[in-house]
């Protein structure tokens, strides 16, 4: 058979086909181009913003010079695939956030030091408390902007409300895990048969994925303001500085890891396992979107089903775990010989998913969408920063008293951009890694997750309807209590225990 003469050919000149690969050359070009403008203007070196929120930036200014100046968008073009496609920047952030979890999650973990569990503990209680604090935030402002907008005017011109009470929920998201995420449930919050069709809120991933860019921005600018307040106070000497790595051997490769050339590339191998973990992490959300899912009903449908979906990177971390479990326990049998995983791989694996999601997440942004937001994206962020940086300085204050400027700098960097901006913070202070707090920020998110799985239930359950939002706040307020008063424990039942005595 002549697959050329077949009606199904491929015609690779037809510029539709190559539209996919057109957004990634879109994504690696901005990437490479804020990277020589990173180097080449102090300024920018040193706010520590990083490479991957200047390249989106970019390529948002220019859809937006091309779209509200020239007049150039898909409407007038008819969707030219020489335009930013801000569907395949979702998809594409979208994916990346899986895959650069479950690339991190493959990591053989160090090993950690003694009585390092509770602080371990107490780190993810304090990114659990960071999240709540933002969802108090985010949803107590909503929900009141959503009311005023619906009962105390009539004149604004508006056919519909420009904020749903829930999308304050997108704050947490947005600063706490960053573009991944926020995008997704943005678009959840989009989507009729998540919300229910009266509930639509219009422009929802838009509103996510700023959210995060300005996270990004906060997590940067406020480590840096933080960084020479200390200097100024004379708590450090170091000037902000980057720091160079003089790396050993053993950083590169470990015992027993398989040769870096061999049948198959070393990075070769670290690609299938990625890949192969994140196919079986789809398999498992199909499989119970098709089996499990229709016989739950409504449940099912609006709430289950878009956090199976909406947290791709929590189940891919999970079948991630699960598997090195398995490589380990076939290693300790003496049934596998070598070491296939490369944490040095891994890590630069990684970080181009996290690069490549920030940047494609950022770029999906449609300024049209956030027309009649912009008010209340700027007053929940706002608050949420100020909320956010002084539930950190007090919680790392009490959790880590020995190195609490470290322990500031690096969750602060982490509940508004994500953690690896929290380990480029606490490089500036910290460049040799000498406190405890890089192992507390990499062993916190297990702990994380188990503590926070009630908060994500909230998700859908608070876009019902107006009445289940104020009691998914009234949920999460009483959860925030309860966390705060595991992270104050000491200093709480301490007090207690020494009361009898001082009235006797």
């Amino acid at each position: 058979m002549n697959i050329l003469a077949s009606n199904n050919v491929i015609n690779f000149s037809e510029i539709g086909n190559w539209s996919f690969l057109i957004q990634i050359f879109y994504v690696v070009f901005a990437l490479a181009l804020a990277n020589i403008l990173r180097r080449k203007i102090g300024f920018l070196r040193k706010s520590l913003i990083p490479t991957a929120i200047i390249a989106g930036l970019i390529i948002l200014v220019i859809k937006s010079f091309l779209k509200f100046v020239l007049g150039i968008d898909d409407s007038s073009t008819n969707g030219s695939a020489f335009l930013v496609n801000e569907n395949i920047m979702e998809l594409i952030t979208y994916h990346m956030l899986g895959l650069g979890f479950v690339a991190v999650a493959l990591k053989k973990s160090p090993k950690k030091e003694k009585n390092q569990t509770m602080t371990v503990i107490d780190s993810g209680a304090i990114t659990v408390g960071g999240y709540l604090v933002q969802a108090v935030v985010g949803l107590g402002i909503t929900t009141i902007l959503y009311l005023v907008y619906r009962y105390g005017t009539t004149n604004l011109g508006w056919n519909k409300n420009p904020i749903m009470w829930f999308s304050g929920l997108l704050l947490p998201l947005g600063f706490g895990q960053g573009t991944g995420q926020a995008g997704t449930w943005g678009s959840n919050y989009e989507n009729p048969d998540v919300v229910g069709l009266e509930n639509v809120f219009e422009g929802g991933a838009s509103y996510g994925l700023t959210i995060a860019t300005i996270g990004f921005i906060v997590a940067s600018l406020g480590g840096v303001i933080y960084l020479a307040y200390l200097r100024r106070k004379k708590l450090i000497s170091k000037d902000v500085v980057e720091h160079i790595e003089h790396n050993t051997l053993d950083v590169y490769e470990a015992k027993n890891e398989i040769p870096t050339t061999e049948s198959v590339d070393k990075l070769t191998v670290q690609v299938i396992l990625v890949f192969v973990v994140y196919a079986i992490a789809f398999m498992l959300m199909f499989g119970i979107e098709k089996l499990i899912i229709p016989h739950l009903g409504t449940f099912g449908t609006k709430t289950v089903s878009p956090l199976i979906w909406g947290f791709n990177f929590l189940i891919g971390t999970l079948v991630a775990s699960v598997s090195k479990a398995i490589i380990n326990l076939l290693r300790k049998k003496g049934i596998m010989k070598r070491e296939y995983a490369s944490n040095y791989l891994l890590d630069r694996l990684g970080g181009f998913f996290f690069d490549i999601m920030i940047v494609a997440g950022t770029a999906a942004i449609n300024l049209n969408d956030l027309t009649n937001t912009w008010g209340s994206i700027i007053l929940i962020t706002i608050v949420g920063t100020i909320a956010t940086f002084i539930y950190v300085k007090v919680t790392t204050k009490e959790v880590y008293k020995d190195y609490p400027h470290e322990g500031f700098l690096a969750m602060f960097g982490m509940l508004t951009g994500t953690a690896s901006n929290g380990m480029i913070l606490l490089r500036e202070i910290d460049p040799k890694y000498e406190t405890p707090m890089a192992n507390n920020l990499v062993f916190q998110s297990l702990p994380a997750i188990v503590l926070g799985f009630p908060f994500l239930l909230l998700l859908g359950f608070a876009c019902d309807s107006l009445q289940n939002g104020l009691i998914a706040l009234g949920i999460v307020i009483v959860y925030l209590i309860a966390i705060k008063i595991f992270i104050f424990r000491k200093k709480i039942f301490k007090k207690k225990k020494q009361q009898p005595k001082e009235n006797a």
